[in-house]
């Protein structure tokens, strides 16, 4: 329960099953983190405390949740298809749908996700994030039903108010991922420095768990050596994403592997003007020119022209911005997708 975006989406979708149907169930399987706060209260949660790869005593207790709660469908995110597929062995009739959200995934062989390849001979389904995705399940597994699912969020009536952001009002950029391969950090930070945005008042900010590792030691070792301190600000996990979304003027992403980035929903519900990778579904969510700046993540000169054209032009941050939101409300909304979702559960769980 990490606050990735594939956690967040699982979240998501519990809360937004509660209205639908009569038992919507969320399972954590090895951690607990913040989003368990984020947990509609009648979601019924479980934690399986899970402590090796094959974990008996947390199979029994899944097995145990599922018959208690007449469970016809599991909906497994991620790598939690390993637990799903362990449990059902125990119930055969349990239908598993596995939802990937893993974007570098479409760079892979079927060599590299030979437990995932043979776990798929028991998938009744399959929900991508994006298309390349579903190409790469379509070709690689052996579940044939694969069913292009796009990401949503939530807006929070009452958002929690904590994080007060450093920095000049209307001047901040926000980078919502968390510090780990492949977000791409470092190629914000130089664009950053090498335009003196620091110079023009504005502010920077790294919001997603550091892992104390080498790749974050790296952002803080150029924060540190450009005296950048004042200027650059690692937040560390936060709850109150929506309420820090809201203090800032500019979204940015730079993953060089996305699958359909939450964080691109999020930056637009909250007014952001987007300068985004165009990886992943990216580029379908973004329309260059038109509701935000795209950029090819291995080229910095790009990058550097995106954000100087973005920084410099309030009215074109203000264009993109109300462009943007409306885009992910019209498409990307929760009533859409949800219905799309109750018509793949209802065909899940009258496959034979």
């Amino acid at each position: 329960m990490e606050a990735g975006g594939a956690e967040r989406m699982a979240i998501s979708y519990a809360n937004a099953l509660v209205e639908k149907i009569e038992f919507s169930g969320l399972v954590a399987t090895r951690k607990e983190g913040q989003l368990i706060d984020q947990v509609n209260e009648n979601v019924f949660y479980l934690f399986l405390n899970k402590k090796r790869a094959i974990d008996f005593t947390a199979i029994y207790r899944l097995r145990r949740y599922l018959k208690e709660n007449k469970v016809a469908i599991i909906h497994a995110h991620g790598s939690s298809f390993f637990t799903a597929i362990l449990v059902k062995l125990t119930l055969p009739k349990i239908k598993v749908i596995w939802h990937d959200h893993y974007g570098l995934r479409s760079n892979q062989s079927r060599s590299q996700n030979k437990i995932l390849n043979f776990c798929s001979l028991f998938f009744t389904s399959i929900f991508t994030v994006n298309l390349q995705l579903q190409k790469w399940s379509e070709k690689n597994l052996f579940c044939k039903k694969v069913i292009f699912v796009p990401n949503f969020t939530l807006q929070n009536g009452s958002p929690q108010k904590i994080t007060i952001l450093k920095g000049e009002k209307g001047k901040r950029i926000v980078f919502l991922a968390n510090l780990k391969k492949p977000k791409n950090h470092i190629i914000i930070l130089k664009a950053f420095y090498d335009l003196k945005l620091k110079d023009l008042g504005w502010s920077l900010h790294l919001i997603g768990k550091d892992y104390n590792d080498n790749y974050s030691q790296c952002l803080k070792d150029f924060i540190e050596s450009n005296s950048l301190e004042n200027h650059i600000h690692l937040c560390g996990n936060r709850n109150d994403i929506e309420y820090i979304l809201f203090q800032c003027s500019i979204g940015v992403l730079a993953s060089t592997a996305e699958g359909f980035p939450v964080t691109l929903l999020e930056y637009a519900l909250a007014n952001l003007a987007v300068v985004s990778t165009n990886v992943g579904y990216c580029s379908e969510i973004i329309e260059e020119e038109v509701n935000g700046l795209l950029f090819d993540p291995s080229d910095e000169s790009e990058l550097k022209r995106k954000l100087t054209r973005i920084v410099n032009d309030q009215l074109l941050r203000d264009t993109l911005s109300s462009n943007f939101k409306e885009t992910v409300i019209k498409k990307y909304s929760k009533e859409t997708v949800i219905k799309q979702l109750m018509i793949e559960y209802r065909n899940c769980k009258n496959e034979k």
